[in-house]
């Protein structure tokens, strides 16, 4: 079997090969924990000492990696749909909002406040986060509207360093004084230095790139940069699932998984129908309809893991809902993409 092989393989099958590393990290977390403790030194920004680790680096791949994936020849298409794009970009942040606001006053019954918390944190690191570099591969499988999925992966990118810290004092506001306190201290560390340096930087040096090198050696490239992308993805779910699950499952916390399951998959297929809302409400075509959907369903919950094993080593259970979300957003993107091409095909 040749590199493009397995590389053509991990894309069609990175659903199972993610159960699969949640799986090995719940049975064998070791390796994972030591991916965790990689270090390549410190820098210091604006006075702010910063780590440099393997999962920076990696989330570092993942945003340059996105960047370099941007056709130059889409970006003046991106305006043609400015409306449908700024639309977007704010229902990707209202909407969490009002669903974790919503989540907050329905769980004031469940006996375990702590564990309440704990789902609130996560789905805010969930819900600040730019959207997903991958909707953009998930929407050209289906035929979408690339320029307007490229649009909005750009632009909430860009935005993040104003948006994420300002979503992490919002969701502060739900959250009891200890987790308060969490949330505004996030606001704090994943600003501009975090998400500047790690997210935008990476980004939009490999924006630069795509400029100077030539078409056909990315064209020609696209099998390695996917490859890369997907092993990176995994790395980062296992590492972080590594710290979470085992321990979860080691409490016998069941009711506590189940619930967070729930919880974020309602998210999840929430932003997935609102997407789908939208594009009946603008009287979206079906391809500008599927790059809705996926801009809007997926976020980047690389960054979120990176910034929570980081700033929140402390509450691993944190992480139970941005893993969990990932699964889910990759469930529903699949079932999406199976559903869209049925009906071209039909």
């Amino acid at each position: 079997m040749n590199f493009l092989s397995i590389s053509q393989l991990l894309q069609r099958h990175l659903l199972w090969f993610l159960i699969a590393v949640y799986v090995i990290a719940v049975v064998l977390p070791v390796p994972g924990l030591r991916i965790r403790n990689i270090s390549f030194g410190e820098i210091t920004i604006y006075q702010q000492k910063m780590n440099i680790s393997l999962l920076m680096m990696m989330l570092a791949i993942l945003m340059f990696n996105a960047g370099l994936g941007l056709q130059i020849s889409h970006i003046k298409k991106y305006f043609e749909k400015k409306f449908v794009l700024l639309a977007g970009l704010i229902a990707n942040v209202i909407i969490p909002i009002i669903y974790i606001f919503g989540v907050t006053l329905l769980m004031r019954l469940w006996t375990e406040p702590v564990e309440v918390q704990y789902i609130l944190v996560g789905l805010a690191l969930v819900a600040a986060m730019p959207i997903a570099g991958g909707s953009t591969a998930w929407a050209q499988n289906a035929n979408g509207n690339l320029a307007l999925s490229l649009g909005l992966v750009l632009f909430s990118t860009l935005l993040s360093p104003m948006i994420t810290p300002v979503m992490f004092n919002i969701f502060g506001e739900m959250a009891s004084e200890k987790f308060e306190t969490v949330l505004q201290g996030l606001a704090v560390y994943g600003s501009g230095a975090f998400l500047g340096l790690w997210v935008v930087l990476p980004s939009l040096l490999g924006i630069a790139v795509r400029f100077i090198v030539s078409e056909d050696w990315i064209v020609g490239g696209m099998h390695y940069l996917k490859f890369i992308n997907s092993i990176v993805l995994l790395l980062l779910n296992y590492s972080n699932a590594a710290v979470s699950l085992p321990q979860a499952i080691a409490e016998q916390d069941y009711d506590f998984l189940a619930i967070t399951m729930v919880i974020s998959a309602g998210l999840c297929l929430t932003l997935f129908a609102v997407g789908y809302g939208m594009s009946r409400l603008f009287k979206l075509d079906r391809a500008e309809r599927v790059s809705l959907m996926f801009g809007l369903g997926m976020n980047n919950n690389g960054t979120g893991l990176v910034l929570a094993s980081l700033a929140l080593s402390s509450y691993p259970n944190v992480m139970v809902p941005i893993i969990f979300y990932n699964l889910v957003q990759h469930i529903a993107a699949g079932s999406v993409n199976e559903v869209m091409n049925r009906k071209a095909s039909g």
